[in-house]
This record gives C-alpha cells, sequence and structure tokens, in this order.
C-alpha cells in the first residue's frame, strides 16, 4: 500500500514538474504594428499603398508552440482597420480573431488595440492579413510556429526556413477598387502583377531589379514556406528543375509528397523541403494563375524569382520552369487530393467517427437586386447586382456590433440562428443549363448563422454551383482545422461517394478549395465557443456574400467558457 501511495506520490510531482517545465519554456513574443499610408514603386509607377512598418510583405511573427503573442496595433491609415490571424485556433481567445463585425468592431484611424492570444496545438505556417475590405492586399505577413523548444520537426532539419509570399499587385488604390465594384454590383478590376515577397519578378514592366532571389548552397536543404497572399487568385507553384517535398498544409503536418509543382489558393499555406540537388547555376521560381472559371478575365500573368546556387562560376540565364495551364485542372486535383495527413506528428487526431451535425452547403455566384427603384440598373448580368451565397443565404455583416458581443451578452436583432442545414431547392447543381436560370438564380442578403452545441461534430459537404458558370472557391473557416474526407466533381452522391472518405489519414487544413463543377466533405470537431466566421476566401467573393458563421455554444465548466471582451476592444 505504502508502495502504491509512493508512486502516486512521485508520479504526481513528476506531472507537475512536467507541467510547469512546459510554461517555464514558453515566451511572451511581442510585436508593434504601425498600419499606414506609404509610397513604392512598383511596375513604373510610384503608388500608395497601406503597410505594416513600412514593408511589404509586412514583418514575418516567429513563435514556439505554447507561446503568447502580444501584438499592439497601432492604425496610423486613413482607413478602419482589424487584424486576423489565419488559421490560429484561438482557443478561448476568440476576441483576437479579427474579422470585422464578427468578433470586433474596426480599429478606427488614429487608434490602437492589442492582440492577445496564446498559439497552442499548432506547428508550421500561417500568416496574419487585415480583415477589412482589401485592405489585406498589402497588409500581410507571415506567422511561424516552431516546435516547442526541446522538440523537433518530423523531418531532418533544414538548412534554413525561407517564407516565399505570394502575392497580388494593382496599379491602383485596393480600396477604391474594391469601392468601385461595390458600388455598381459589377466585377472588379483584376490585378496588374502577381509579387514573389513583394516582388513582381522581370517578366513584368521596370522589374528587372524588381525580382525576389534567394541564395542557395549545393546539397542544402531548404523549408519553404509558401503563403498564398493573393486576393483573388489560386497559383501553381514551380521551381525549374527541383522537386519539392511537402511536409505540411495549413499547419499541420503531412505525410511527405514528393511534386514537382505546388497548387495554393488564396489562404492557404504549403511547407517543402527542397533541397539544392542540381548543377549549380540560376533557376527560376515562378507563380501563375490557376483559373477555373470559364470565359472570365482575369490576370494571367507570371511572377518569378530566382534561386541561385553560391557554388555557380558564372552569372547565366536562369533556367525557367513550364509551368500548367491556367485551366489545368488535373493538375491542381491531383495535388490536392495526394496529401494525407501524418498520424505520427504531434497533434495529430483522427477525425471523429460520430457525427451531430450534418450539413449539405451549395456554394455559388448569383444576384440580388439592383435597388429600390424600378429604373435602377447596376455593373452585374440582367443589370443586377452580383451576390454570392451558401445555400441561398447571401451574408450580411452587421455594422452596429459584432456578432461575438452580441452572443456573449446576448443582444438580439443582430443575427439569426436559422442558416439552413440544406439548400431550399435541390436541383441539377452543377449543370451548365442551369447557368442564369431565373428560378433559381435569386437570392437576398441576411445575418443568418448556424448555431451548435459545444464539443459536437460536424460534417459538411460542400457543394459548387453553376448558378454563373463554376469555379473552384477556396473557403476557410476560422477558429479550427477540419479534416478533409473526400472530394471529387459532378454532384455529389452519398451512396457512391461516402466510399471514398478517407477515415484513417486525411489532411488537415483550414482552408480548402472545393473543386471546380464539384464537391468536397469536411469534418470538424467544435471544441472551441465563440463566433467563427466560415467564407470563401477570395476576396472579391467576401463582400458578395459567400459567408456564414457558426456560434458554438459554452461548454458546461468555466475551462470551457468564453471569457469576457478585453476592457480595450474597439466599440463600434
Amino acid at each position: 500500500m505504502r508502495h502504491q501511495i509512493f508512486l502516486l506520490f512521485a508520479c504526481t510531482i513528476i506531472a507537475i514538474f512536467a507541467s510547469c517545465s512546459s510554461y517555464v519554456s514558453a515566451e511572451v513574443v511581442e510585436h508593434s504594428f504601425h498600419v499606414q499610408n506609404r509610397t513604392i514603386t512598383r511596375l513604373c509607377r510610384r503608388q500608395v499603398i497601406t503597410a505594416v512598418n513600412g514593408s511589404l510583405p509586412g514583418p514575418a511573427i516567429r513563435v514556439n508552440e505554447g507561446d503568447t503573442l502580444v501584438v499592439h496595433v497601432y492604425n496610423l491609415s486613413p482607413y478602419n482597420l482589424t487584424i486576423h490571424w489565419h488559421g490560429v485556433f484561438q482557443l478561448l481567445s476568440g476576441w483576437a480573431d479579427g474579422p470585422e463585425f464578427a468578433t470586433q468592431c474596426p480599429i478606427r484611424p488614429g487608434h490602437s488595440y492589442t492582440y492577445k492570444f496564446r498559439i497552442t496545438g499548432q506547428e508550421g505556417t500561417l500568416w496574419w492579413h487585415a480583415h477589412v475590405s482589401w485592405l489585406r492586399a498589402t497588409v500581410h505577413g507571415a506567422l511561424i510556429i516552431r516546435p516547442k523548444k526541446g522538440h523537433s520537426y518530423p523531418f531532418p532539419k533544414p538548412c534554413r526556413e525561407v517564407p516565399i509570399l505570394l502575392g497580388e499587385w494593382w496599379n491602383a488604390n485596393v480600396v477604391d477598387v474594391e469601392n468601385a465594384a461595390l458600388a455598381t454590383g459589377s466585377a472588379p478590376n483584376n490585378s496588374d502583377a502577381y509579387t514573389i515577397n513583394g516582388w513582381p519578378g522581370d517578366l513584368y514592366p521596370c522589374s528587372v531589379n524588381q525580382t525576389y532571389k534567394l541564395k542557395v548552397k549545393h546539397g542544402k536543404t531548404y523549408l519553404l514556406r509558401i503563403i498564398n497572399a493573393a486576393l483573388n487568385n489560386q497559383l501553381f507553384f514551380k521551381i525549374a528543375n527541383h522537386k519539392m517535398k511537402v511536409v505540411a498544409v495549413d499547419a499541420a503536418y503531412t505525410d511527405p509528397y514528393v511534386t514537382d509543382v505546388v497548387v495554393t489558393g488564396p489562404g492557404q499555406t504549403t511547407d517543402v523541403l527542397l533541397t539544392a540537388d542540381q548543377l549549380p547555376a540560376s533557376y527560376y521560381m515562378a507563380a501563375n494563375p490557376y483559373t477555373s472559371a470559364a470565359g472570365v478575365l482575369f490576370d494571367n500573368t507570371t511572377t518569378r524569382g530566382i534561386i541561385v546556387y553560391e557554388e555557380a562560376l558564372l552569372a547565366s540565364t536562369p533556367i525557367m520552369p513550364i509551368l500548367p495551364a491556367f485551366n489545368d485542372t488535373p493538375t491542381a486535383h491531383k495535388f490536392f487530393t495526394n496529401i494525407t495527413g501524418l498520424v505520427t506528428s504531434p497533434f495529430w487526431n483522427p477525425p471523429s467517427r460520430k457525427v451531430d451535425e450534418h450539413m449539405f452547403i451549395t456554394i455559388g455566384l448569383g444576384l440580388t437586386a439592383c435597388g429600390k427603384s424600378r429604373n435602377a440598373t447596376c455593373g452585374g448580368p440582367n443589370g443586377q447586382r452580383f451576390s454570392a451565397s451558401m445555400n441561398n443565404a447571401s451574408f450580411q455583416f452587421p455594422d452596429k456590433i459584432s456578432m461575438l458581443e452580441a452572443f456573449f451578452y446576448n443582444v438580439g436583432g443582430v443575427y439569426t440562428t436559422d442558416f439552413p442545414d440544406k439548400p431550399p431547392l435541390k436541383f441539377d447543381y452543377t449543370n451548365p443549363n442551369n447557368s442564369m436560370n431565373p428560378a433559381i438564380i435569386m437570392t437576398k442578403k441576411s445575418t443568418k448563422v448556424k448555431k451548435i452545441k459545444f464539443n459536437s461534430t460536424v460534417e459538411i459537404v460542400f457543394q459548387n454551383t453553376a448558378l454563373i458558370g463554376i469555379e473552384n472557391h477556396p473557403i476557410h473557416l476560422h477558429g479550427f482545422n477540419f479534416h478533409v474526407l473526400a472530394q471529387g466533381f459532378g454532384n455529389y452522391n452519398p451512396a457512391v461517394d461516402r466510399k471514398k472518405f478517407n477515415l484513417v489519414n486525411p489532411q488537415e487544413r483550414n482552408t480548402i478549395g472545393v473543386p471546380v463543377g464539384g464537391w468536397a466533405v469536411i469534418r470538424f470537431r467544435a471544441n472551441n465557443p465563440g463566433v467563427w466566421l466560415m467564407h470563401c476566401h477570395l476576396d472579391v467573393h467576401l463582400p458578395w456574400g459567400l459567408a456564414t458563421a457558426f456560434v458554438v455554444e459554452n461548454g458546461p465548466t468555466l475551462s470551457t467558457t468564453l471569457p469576457p471582451p478585453p476592457p480595450d476592444l474597439p466599440k463600434c
């Protein structure tokens, strides 16, 4: 008996010390973001942009798992502002998530706000960006989470870690571009260039000296942390004559997957290992768009940077990779479906076998009435306004109080909890003959959310529609990772497609590209109380309404209850 008591006491002491040591190893990482306008030169002209600390991209944040991140944001710009920490779970810190009128009111010009939250249960590459209007075109940066001190990657330690941020550039004020489109109800102007780490590359005018360069040593391996920070385009990314090994997506480790092309949608991140194993020379890295919507104009240009071997004897013309065609859906689908989760990684959790909430959500682009005037004419098809929707509900954000404040203080009239679990009308969703069908194309604005119980498991079938063309939609869920169980083309057929579910080692993500003219099935556990936005990460579609939110109820204990808001939370 005494022996058992001693063992119990010893185990308790060891557990306490282990717990204490984990907190001792954690740190508080502090940054200051000064957000203001500055003038920079790209594509032969000077352009005013909004940037953080004067840089494009903004500063990279590096933390270890378990650290607490504190970021003081000073809004010195002329625009309302919030910062979203894309992919961070925000466990019981939902007030820091950032989307305007979802979890907070905006930081007004001349004001400041401090974000504070702990990063736990995640390792890999995430990013931060503005979550107001189109400001994230230039207000963004990498958020890199390394393993806790004393822990290691589930792959050999690389020689160096390099963020690769893929972006878009407009020869215009991006806020004006968005506002002009919203005023007329039409599509916005396309970007003028793509960028790698803020530089267009030498295929664009006046950009020979505005090309990102990465020096490497022969035989060394590098961890490229690829982030798609573009507003409206999915991208193919290749490096001439080199293979890449995918080891993580959206800060979730994957089974190593060797590929010569990475496909990434807006908001997605991909960690790859690059070994400098070719003849010492110069090689282009390049990115061009993957655009699946037929007949839609887009920025069909290519950005590129240069990888230079230190051992190269002479300066030579870099070798250019052969990039996929802009509409190469088979290549995109092969990449996305070949990724699986690493079940031996430190934070792996298998998908729950028991599902509490089943949802079937149609996504696509439709129309809303132009205006109250009978003679009003807008810039969308049939003189109406473009309006995206989920289950024919086109989401409209509140503007007097955030949804999270309404949830916490039980304020009525801000949102309704009647977001439908299935579309109001069943039809042949991906049949092109339904494009512009007047019987199903119109939608109305509303602020409908889905209320779910704490710790319930939610399964969602996303179904693409052909209401106004068909395209790949990158859907981002705030506050959670989800397992991608299956994805395919055409209309989802449960009798056939449920047999394709991967319940053993599915990939985990926070953003998924629902295949063009197809479907995807995800599953997640709602173990974090609060209000969590789910929306298309094409910035052209979010203000059009391709969004909803999950209101996750409080759990049964204090440790599963959303705490009160910070006293300095911005007011509307």
